[in-house]
């Protein structure tokens, strides 16, 4: 089989043997090809020359149109993240009771500060045990802790330790009566309780034994929780620097300076028109301390409950959570009204 079979068209310039033909550019014989092929150009014919200029610009494909940028949505609306009706009106029904009892009869006032500790210890001690199964006694805690508090109104500072002392005796003797496993974690919580709680607590008991000592609790009270609603107000509006993220991410040091702020003026005013011989100077100087202690206990019931993974120590207060969330800044504080107020104008 050969390529004339297939009808296939030569190419141009096909050159024919001398012996078949009349010489190049003939058409070979055969029924696949007719006179009308013959007439047919070259197609080794000459390209045209196009002159060498350069092609016009084209113009540039319009781009498609871009999508309008989206409106600035507005910032999200600061939350306290409670419910601040009801805080504010356990806070209040809470400070009623407390005037009325400091400042009609101290004894019931020191009943309020033996319930509280109780309360307190309770609430402690139950996280313990649910989130780390550190099982501190209860109620050798709760005897002591009351008697600690009686103690250091009627006896005294001296009364106070010994109270102490007792206290953490009656926690080692008392896990005694459980299996040796887990002994050392559960009376070194026991013993660490008893000083955080009660111990802490006696000192406002101490204040009260004072001839104003009712107006030293009212101070002590005043400043603690002014320096807190300054920390709170100036933190919610101006806080943007965190004070110690890993520990309260909402906590601020604009929170802090408002803290400091508030509780300095609180304190000024306090000293020139609560306490006998008080001057408004020294009234600084106790708001300045009192900001900070109440901001270190703040930030150390912090830890506690991080390293327990819990948001509160109860349920108790709504709007506040337990009644260890609203000791953690007056606890710390307690003592260090105490002193001062001692050092200022005595212990009378």
């Amino acid at each position: 089989m050969n390529d004339s079979s297939w009808g296939a068209r030569p190419t141009a310039g096909y050159w024919v043997p001398p012996d078949q033909g009349s010489g190049r550019g003939a058409p070979p014989a055969g029924p696949a090809y007719d006179a009308q092929d013959a007439l047919l150009p070259s197609a080794t014919q000459p390209m045209p020359i196009v002159p060498d200029t350069p092609a016009p610009p084209q113009e540039p494909m319009p781009s498609a149109p871009q999508p309008a940028p989206a409106a600035p949505q507005p910032a999200p609306k600061k939350s306290a993240g409670r419910d601040l009706g009801a805080a504010i009106g356990v806070g209040v029904g809470l400070g009623a009771v407390i005037i009325a009892s400091l400042f009609i009869v101290k004894a019931v006032f020191v009943g309020v500060i033996a319930v509280a500790v109780v309360v307190g210890l309770w609430e402690l001690t139950s996280r313990l045990e649910e989130r780390k199964a550190i099982k501190a006694p209860l109620v050798p805690l709760a005897v002591g802790g009351a008697a600690m508090v009686v103690a250091g109104y009627v006896r005294g500072p001296e009364g106070a330790w010994v109270a102490m002392a007792l206290t953490a005796l009656a926690v080692l003797v008392w896990r005694m009566t459980e299996p040796p496993e887990g002994y050392l974690k559960d009376v070194t919580a026991g013993v660490f309780a008893a000083f955080y709680v009660p111990f802490l607590a006696t000192f406002v008991a101490l204040m009260l034994t004072a001839d104003d000592g009712a107006w030293r609790v009212l101070t002590f009270l005043l400043l603690t929780v002014v320096s807190d609603t300054g920390a709170y107000a100036v933190g919610w509006r101006f806080g943007k620097r965190k004070l110690a993220p890993r520990i309260s991410p909402g906590k601020t040091r604009e929170g802090l300076l408002g803290a400091i702020t508030f509780a300095m003026a609180a304190g000024a005013l306090c000293m020139e028109f609560l306490i006998d011989g008080g001057t408004w100077w020294q009234g600084l100087l106790i708001g300045l301390a009192v900001a900070a202690s109440a901001t270190l206990g703040d930030l150390g019931e912090s830890m506690i409950k991080r390293d327990l993974g819990i948001k509160d120590m109860g349920t108790l207060l709504p709007g506040h959570g337990g009644i260890m969330d609203r000791l953690d800044s007056l606890l710390p504080t307690a003592p260090v009204v105490w002193l001062l107020l001692v050092i200022f104008v005595g212990s009378g």
